[in-house]
Protein backbone atom coordinates (compact mmCIF):
# COMPACT_ATOMS: atom_id res chain seq x y z
CA UNK A 1 0.00 0.00 0.00
CA UNK A 2 2.93 2.34 -0.49
CA UNK A 3 1.48 3.40 -4.38
CA UNK A 4 -0.89 6.59 -3.79
CA UNK A 5 -4.03 6.16 -4.32
CA UNK A 6 -5.75 7.83 -8.00
CA UNK A 7 -9.03 9.15 -8.39
CA UNK A 8 -11.30 10.60 -11.45
CA UNK A 9 -13.25 13.73 -10.89
CA UNK A 10 -15.41 15.77 -13.30
CA UNK A 11 -17.27 17.65 -10.66
CA UNK A 12 -20.66 15.40 -10.40
CA UNK A 13 -21.72 14.43 -7.28
CA UNK A 14 -20.64 10.79 -7.85
CA UNK A 15 -17.43 11.97 -8.87
CA UNK A 16 -17.31 14.54 -5.88
CA UNK A 17 -18.24 11.37 -3.44
CA UNK A 18 -15.05 9.23 -5.17
CA UNK A 19 -12.68 12.01 -4.22
CA UNK A 20 -13.44 12.39 -0.49
CA UNK A 21 -13.48 8.62 0.02
CA UNK A 22 -9.96 8.35 -1.82
CA UNK A 23 -8.88 11.31 0.44
CA UNK A 24 -10.12 9.14 3.47
CA UNK A 25 -8.45 6.06 1.89
CA UNK A 26 -5.04 7.81 1.28
CA UNK A 27 -5.19 9.10 4.51
CA UNK A 28 -5.30 5.73 6.45
CA UNK A 29 -2.69 4.40 4.14
CA UNK A 30 -0.42 7.03 4.86
CA UNK A 31 0.05 8.09 0.63
CA UNK A 32 -0.67 10.70 -1.11
CA UNK A 33 -3.48 11.44 -3.65
CA UNK A 34 -3.66 12.18 -6.94
CA UNK A 35 -6.66 13.58 -8.80
CA UNK A 36 -7.27 13.03 -12.76
CA UNK A 37 -9.84 14.84 -15.08
CA UNK A 38 -10.54 13.96 -18.61
CA UNK A 39 -13.09 15.61 -20.70
CA UNK A 40 -15.06 13.36 -22.61
CA UNK A 41 -14.20 13.40 -26.33
CA UNK A 42 -16.17 16.29 -29.10
CA UNK A 43 -16.96 14.86 -32.13
CA UNK A 44 -13.78 15.21 -34.77
CA UNK A 45 -10.91 16.76 -33.32
CA UNK A 46 -11.23 19.06 -30.72
CA UNK A 47 -7.95 19.57 -29.63
CA UNK A 48 -6.93 22.72 -31.96
CA UNK A 49 -10.53 24.47 -31.92
CA UNK A 50 -12.29 26.33 -29.54
CA UNK A 51 -14.48 24.02 -27.53
CA UNK A 52 -11.07 21.74 -26.90
CA UNK A 53 -9.40 25.25 -25.34
CA UNK A 54 -13.17 25.79 -22.98
CA UNK A 55 -12.83 22.31 -22.02
CA UNK A 56 -9.55 22.26 -21.03
CA UNK A 57 -9.68 25.47 -18.95
CA UNK A 58 -12.77 24.13 -17.20
CA UNK A 59 -11.12 21.20 -16.57
CA UNK A 60 -8.19 22.54 -15.07
CA UNK A 61 -9.84 24.87 -12.65
CA UNK A 62 -12.12 22.08 -11.74
CA UNK A 63 -9.54 20.14 -10.52
CA UNK A 64 -7.20 22.96 -9.19
CA UNK A 65 -10.56 23.86 -6.90
CA UNK A 66 -10.91 19.74 -5.94
CA UNK A 67 -7.63 19.55 -4.62
CA UNK A 68 -8.09 23.30 -2.59
CA UNK A 69 -10.86 21.86 -1.13
CA UNK A 70 -9.57 18.48 -0.47
CA UNK A 71 -6.05 20.46 1.29
CA UNK A 72 -8.60 22.37 3.27
CA UNK A 73 -10.44 19.67 4.88
CA UNK A 74 -7.11 17.04 4.99
CA UNK A 75 -4.75 19.24 6.12
CA UNK A 76 -2.17 16.85 6.57
CA UNK A 77 -2.92 14.74 3.22
CA UNK A 78 -0.52 15.05 -0.24
CA UNK A 79 -2.78 16.42 -2.82
CA UNK A 80 -2.28 16.83 -6.54
CA UNK A 81 -4.37 16.67 -9.47
CA UNK A 82 -3.90 17.63 -13.37
CA UNK A 83 -6.09 17.99 -16.36
CA UNK A 84 -5.44 15.07 -19.51
CA UNK A 85 -6.06 15.32 -23.16
CA UNK A 86 -7.28 11.68 -22.88
CA UNK A 87 -10.99 10.33 -22.68
CA UNK A 88 -11.38 9.76 -19.05
CA UNK A 89 -11.36 5.76 -19.31
CA UNK A 90 -7.97 5.68 -20.98
CA UNK A 91 -6.66 8.10 -18.89
CA UNK A 92 -7.13 7.09 -15.32
CA UNK A 93 -6.34 2.77 -16.88
CA UNK A 94 -2.78 5.28 -18.20
CA UNK A 95 -2.44 6.61 -14.53
CA UNK A 96 -3.81 3.46 -12.56
CA UNK A 97 -0.29 1.72 -13.67
CA UNK A 98 1.53 3.61 -10.80
CA UNK A 99 -1.15 3.90 -8.48
CA UNK A 100 -2.46 1.47 -5.71
CA UNK A 101 -5.76 2.05 -6.15
CA UNK A 102 -8.13 4.06 -8.22
CA UNK A 103 -11.43 5.43 -6.79
CA UNK A 104 -14.05 6.49 -9.71
CA UNK A 105 -17.55 7.62 -8.47
CA UNK A 106 -20.07 5.23 -10.04
CA UNK A 107 -21.18 7.78 -12.96
CA UNK A 108 -20.24 10.71 -14.07
CA UNK A 109 -21.90 14.21 -15.06
CA UNK A 110 -23.56 12.26 -18.49
CA UNK A 111 -25.82 9.39 -18.60
CA UNK A 112 -29.50 9.69 -17.65
CA UNK A 113 -31.21 9.84 -13.61
CA UNK A 114 -31.55 6.34 -13.10
CA UNK A 115 -28.15 4.84 -14.25
CA UNK A 116 -26.30 2.69 -11.45
CA UNK A 117 -22.83 2.41 -13.01
CA UNK A 118 -21.36 4.18 -15.82
CA UNK A 119 -18.98 3.31 -19.22
CA UNK A 120 -16.21 4.65 -17.78
CA UNK A 121 -16.55 3.19 -14.18
CA UNK A 122 -17.21 -0.23 -15.90
CA UNK A 123 -14.52 -0.22 -17.64
CA UNK A 124 -11.54 1.22 -15.39
CA UNK A 125 -13.25 -1.62 -13.05
CA UNK A 126 -13.09 -4.30 -15.46
CA UNK A 127 -9.30 -3.60 -16.76
CA UNK A 128 -7.17 -1.61 -14.42
CA UNK A 129 -3.94 -3.24 -13.42
CA UNK A 130 -4.72 -2.06 -9.81
CA UNK A 131 -7.92 -2.56 -7.31
CA UNK A 132 -10.55 -0.15 -8.21
CA UNK A 133 -13.08 0.95 -5.77
CA UNK A 134 -16.27 2.65 -7.41
CA UNK A 135 -18.32 4.97 -4.86
CA UNK A 136 -21.91 4.46 -5.16
CA UNK A 137 -23.93 8.41 -4.63
CA UNK A 138 -26.80 9.04 -3.18
CA UNK A 139 -29.58 7.44 -4.54
CA UNK A 140 -33.04 5.64 -3.93
CA UNK A 141 -33.14 2.50 -2.19
CA UNK A 142 -31.03 -0.63 -3.79
CA UNK A 143 -32.83 -3.60 -2.27
CA UNK A 144 -36.63 -2.71 -3.91
CA UNK A 145 -37.93 -1.70 -0.21
CA UNK A 146 -37.57 2.37 -1.39
CA UNK A 147 -35.02 2.52 1.79
CA UNK A 148 -31.11 3.17 1.03
CA UNK A 149 -28.25 0.93 3.31
CA UNK A 150 -27.16 2.59 6.33
CA UNK A 151 -23.11 3.22 6.40
CA UNK A 152 -21.88 0.76 7.93
CA UNK A 153 -17.65 0.11 9.11
CA UNK A 154 -17.20 -4.02 8.37
CA UNK A 155 -15.58 -4.74 5.18
CA UNK A 156 -16.82 -7.39 3.59
CA UNK A 157 -15.15 -9.85 1.06
CA UNK A 158 -17.02 -12.50 -0.78
CA UNK A 159 -14.62 -15.79 -0.70
CA UNK A 160 -14.91 -18.89 -2.46
CA UNK A 161 -13.07 -21.84 -0.46
CA UNK A 162 -12.98 -24.19 -2.69
CA UNK A 163 -10.75 -21.84 -5.09
CA UNK A 164 -9.44 -19.11 -2.65
CA UNK A 165 -7.43 -16.09 -4.16
CA UNK A 166 -4.79 -14.82 -2.63
CA UNK A 167 -4.72 -10.82 -4.03
CA UNK A 168 -8.48 -10.68 -3.44
CA UNK A 169 -8.18 -12.08 0.38
CA UNK A 170 -4.95 -9.54 1.34
CA UNK A 171 -6.54 -6.54 0.02
CA UNK A 172 -9.60 -7.09 2.16
CA UNK A 173 -7.40 -8.12 5.26
CA UNK A 174 -5.21 -4.96 4.07
CA UNK A 175 -8.09 -2.40 4.50
CA UNK A 176 -9.56 -3.64 7.55
CA UNK A 177 -6.85 -3.56 9.65
CA UNK A 178 -5.54 0.19 8.32
CA UNK A 179 -9.60 0.81 9.26
CA UNK A 180 -9.63 -1.17 12.27
CA UNK A 181 -12.55 -2.56 11.14
CA UNK A 182 -14.45 -5.89 11.35
CA UNK A 183 -13.81 -8.29 8.21
CA UNK A 184 -16.65 -10.33 7.55
CA UNK A 185 -16.15 -13.18 4.76
CA UNK A 186 -18.93 -14.57 3.00
CA UNK A 187 -18.81 -17.61 0.99
CA UNK A 188 -22.21 -18.89 -0.69
CA UNK A 189 -22.91 -22.09 -1.62
CA UNK A 190 -25.28 -24.68 -2.94
CA UNK A 191 -26.32 -28.08 -2.94
CA UNK A 192 -24.06 -30.69 -4.33
CA UNK A 193 -24.82 -32.36 -7.62
CA UNK A 194 -25.57 -35.32 -6.39
CA UNK A 195 -28.43 -33.75 -3.88
CA UNK A 196 -30.76 -33.95 -7.21
CA UNK A 197 -31.26 -36.93 -9.04
CA UNK A 198 -34.96 -38.72 -10.69
CA UNK A 199 -34.49 -40.99 -6.95
CA UNK A 200 -34.36 -37.76 -4.54
CA UNK A 201 -37.40 -35.14 -4.75
CA UNK A 202 -36.47 -33.59 -1.55
CA UNK A 203 -33.48 -32.36 0.66
CA UNK A 204 -33.62 -33.79 4.23
CA UNK A 205 -32.22 -31.21 6.73
CA UNK A 206 -29.66 -34.05 7.98
CA UNK A 207 -28.30 -33.93 4.50
CA UNK A 208 -28.69 -30.51 4.58
CA UNK A 209 -26.65 -29.97 8.09
CA UNK A 210 -23.86 -32.28 6.86
CA UNK A 211 -22.87 -30.36 3.45
CA UNK A 212 -22.77 -26.82 5.57
CA UNK A 213 -20.79 -28.18 8.16
CA UNK A 214 -18.48 -29.65 5.32
CA UNK A 215 -18.59 -25.77 3.81
CA UNK A 216 -18.00 -24.07 7.40
CA UNK A 217 -15.35 -25.90 7.98
CA UNK A 218 -13.37 -25.60 4.64
CA UNK A 219 -14.21 -21.88 5.09
CA UNK A 220 -12.86 -21.52 8.32
CA UNK A 221 -9.52 -23.62 7.41
CA UNK A 222 -9.07 -21.48 4.79
CA UNK A 223 -9.08 -17.96 6.63
CA UNK A 224 -7.14 -19.53 9.40
CA UNK A 225 -4.30 -19.85 7.25
CA UNK A 226 -4.59 -16.13 5.72
CA UNK A 227 -5.20 -14.56 9.08
CA UNK A 228 -1.56 -16.04 11.04
CA UNK A 229 -0.43 -12.93 8.53
CA UNK A 230 -3.12 -10.52 10.26
CA UNK A 231 -3.59 -11.44 13.52
CA UNK A 232 -4.64 -7.85 14.28
CA UNK A 233 -7.78 -8.48 12.05
CA UNK A 234 -11.04 -9.23 13.74
CA UNK A 235 -12.96 -12.06 11.77
CA UNK A 236 -16.39 -12.70 10.77
CA UNK A 237 -17.06 -15.92 8.57
CA UNK A 238 -21.07 -16.07 6.50
CA UNK A 239 -21.51 -19.50 5.41
CA UNK A 240 -25.24 -18.85 3.26
CA UNK A 241 -27.33 -20.91 1.16
CA UNK A 242 -27.64 -18.08 -1.85
CA UNK A 243 -26.60 -17.21 -4.82
CA UNK A 244 -22.95 -15.25 -4.61
CA UNK A 245 -24.68 -11.98 -5.31
CA UNK A 246 -27.24 -12.17 -3.65
CA UNK A 247 -25.43 -13.21 -0.55
CA UNK A 248 -22.54 -9.91 -0.91
CA UNK A 249 -25.53 -7.66 -1.76
CA UNK A 250 -27.22 -8.44 1.40
CA UNK A 251 -23.52 -8.02 3.39
CA UNK A 252 -23.31 -4.60 1.83
CA UNK A 253 -26.44 -3.53 3.65
CA UNK A 254 -24.11 -2.56 6.57
CA UNK A 255 -20.81 -2.30 5.03
CA UNK A 256 -18.24 0.33 4.80
CA UNK A 257 -16.58 -1.52 2.24
CA UNK A 258 -17.06 -4.72 -0.88
CA UNK A 259 -14.55 -6.37 -1.77
CA UNK A 260 -14.73 -9.20 -4.82
CA UNK A 261 -12.72 -10.42 -7.22
CA UNK A 262 -11.78 -9.91 -11.06
CA UNK A 263 -10.04 -12.40 -13.47
CA UNK A 264 -7.31 -10.98 -15.23
CA UNK A 265 -5.06 -12.43 -17.99
CA UNK A 266 -7.95 -13.16 -21.22
CA UNK A 267 -6.49 -14.14 -23.97
CA UNK A 268 -7.83 -11.21 -26.17
CA UNK A 269 -6.35 -8.68 -23.71
CA UNK A 270 -9.60 -7.31 -22.96
CA UNK A 271 -11.08 -6.97 -19.55
CA UNK A 272 -14.16 -8.27 -18.66
CA UNK A 273 -16.42 -8.39 -15.08
CA UNK A 274 -17.49 -11.81 -14.05
CA UNK A 275 -21.55 -12.19 -13.42
CA UNK A 276 -21.57 -11.24 -9.69
CA UNK A 277 -18.95 -8.64 -9.99
CA UNK A 278 -21.27 -7.05 -12.56
CA UNK A 279 -24.04 -7.32 -10.12
CA UNK A 280 -22.69 -6.07 -6.74
CA UNK A 281 -21.46 -3.22 -8.59
CA UNK A 282 -25.35 -1.75 -10.17
CA UNK A 283 -26.59 -2.70 -6.85
CA UNK A 284 -24.25 -2.99 -3.62
CA UNK A 285 -25.72 -0.17 -1.03
CA UNK A 286 -21.88 0.45 -0.27
CA UNK A 287 -18.67 1.33 -2.44
CA UNK A 288 -17.07 -1.80 -4.07
CA UNK A 289 -13.64 -2.73 -4.43
CA UNK A 290 -12.67 -4.52 -7.77
CA UNK A 291 -8.93 -6.91 -7.22
CA UNK A 292 -7.32 -7.82 -10.53
CA UNK A 293 -6.19 -11.54 -9.57
CA UNK A 294 -4.33 -14.04 -12.02
CA UNK A 295 -6.29 -16.84 -11.64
Amino acid sequence: MDHPVLAGVDGSEHGLAAAEWAAGEAERRGVPLRLVHAAPPLPGDPSAGPAGETLRRVGEHLVQEAVADLRVRHPDLRVSGRQSADAPAGALLSEAHAAGLLVVGARGSGGFAGLAVGSVALRVAAAATCPVVVVPGRRPGDFGNGTRAADGSDVVVGFDAHRPVDEVADFAFKTARTRGALLRVVQAWAFPVEAVSPRTLFVTEEDRATWEDQEVLRLSDAVGVRQEKYPEVTVRTDVVLLHPAEALLNASRTAALLVVGRRTGRPDGEGRLGPVTHAVLHHAGCPVAVVPHAR
